[in-house]
């Protein structure tokens, strides 16, 4: 979450530090998975649930058949919700119904995440995350107020532990969250014993159709794909109808090129979409990547505040479930 000079804010963190716990759930997670698949026909492949815009469309429109497949981990947004809503407001000696969390997303469907019963507080009646407001909506409300980017001196992130002011950062492996990646490198190791360095990525039929593989002796080990835009949504959802699906795991993302490219992103005068694109993306690669397994601040919050890797509240805290929705006119009559 990034705010630049807004009124009334006390406290601005990096959603990348809450995505550290979704990349490490994910991961454990797929491994989980992928040792009851004999068991278990559902269990592979897992499909990402970060992105509230395939989800929204797998539970209205494929409802029971496609919401085992899906990951039960929170989106960073989700993730972040819970932390500040439960740790940082511990810490703070106040209710969470007494802090008002507002995220700032490259995407209007992220309103439709944060609104969910699933991420609401009955006992304090109220929501994990209170607003959304997308890049594009920044910039607008920064105009109104007579602000200009360029005039406002840059400020250091706040961290939930404290310490230290924090920097923005990122996760290797591409602008929607680096999942195939992760899960990949991790999973390659823990299930195999094997070192992967780099991730090699075929292209299938377009460029947000990709496929990766790990192989020992000819034999396919893991077969990881990411599939970007609804058109490719619905051929992989028919490949599972058939029982035609070759993978293990697939990132999936209802925008084509994945999150940076967002509908709530911020549209520039004279720059072409592409060019957009194309531009935060290298301002995305050049920040500096973390690495998940090796920030001490999210080991002490599982460590202190979760009660471990693996635990009941690191179940019930960084976790949620899907509802598949009745097929009515009402509920299919959606603009995407």
């Amino acid at each position: 979450k990034l705010c630049l000079s807004c009124p009334g804010v006390h406290y601005v963190f990096d959603t990348t530090f809450s995505r550290n716990f979704s990349l490490l759930e994910s991961q454990q997670e797929f491994v989980r998975r992928f040792h009851r698949q004999a068991d278990d026909k559902k269990a592979l492949p897992m499909l990402a649930s970060a992105c509230p815009g395939w989800i929204c469309y797998a539970e209205k429109t494929h409802g029971s058949f496609i919401i085992p497949h899906i990951s039960t981990t929170k989106s960073p947004q989700q993730v972040m919700g819970s932390l500040v809503k439960g740790y940082f407001a511990e810490q703070k000696h106040l209710p969470p119904d007494r802090i008002y969390h507002v995220t700032v997303m490259p995407c209007y469907d992220k309103k439709l995440e944060a609104s969910r019963p699933d991420f609401f507080n009955q006992e304090y009646q109220t929501r994990d995350v209170d607003c959304v407001i997308t890049t594009g909506e920044v910039l607008k409300l920064l105009e109104q107020e007579g602000v200009s980017l360029s005039d406002v001196d840059p400020a250091p992130l706040d961290t939930l532990l404290g310490g230290a002011a924090g920097e923005l950062s990122t996760h290797p492996g591409g602008g929607s969250g680096g999942y195939l990646e992760h899960i990949f490198k991790r999973s390659a190791l823990e299930l195999f014993g094997i070192h992967v360095d780099s991730i090699h990525y075929k292209p299938l039929r377009n460029k947000d159709l990709q496929e990766v593989t790990l192989e020992r002796d000819g034999e396919v080990l893991l077969h990881f794909a990411l599939a970007y835009g609804f058109r490719n949504i619905q051929n992989l959802v028919q490949k599972l109808k058939r029982g035609k699906c070759p993978y293990h795991y697939v990132e999936v993302m209802a925008c084509p090129s994945g999150c940076l490219n967002g509908g709530g992103q911020i549209k520039l005068e004279g720059q072409s979409s592409k060019e957009e694109l194309q531009q935060v993306e290298r301002l995305y690669e050049s920040l500096r990547a973390e690495i998940p397994e090796e920030n001490q601040a999210v080991k002490e919050l599982y460590q202190h505040w979760l009660g471990g890797w693996g635990s009941e509240r690191a179940q019930a805290v960084l976790h949620t479930q899907y509802h598949a929705v009745e097929r009515t006119n009402s509920a299919l009559n959606i603009k995407w």
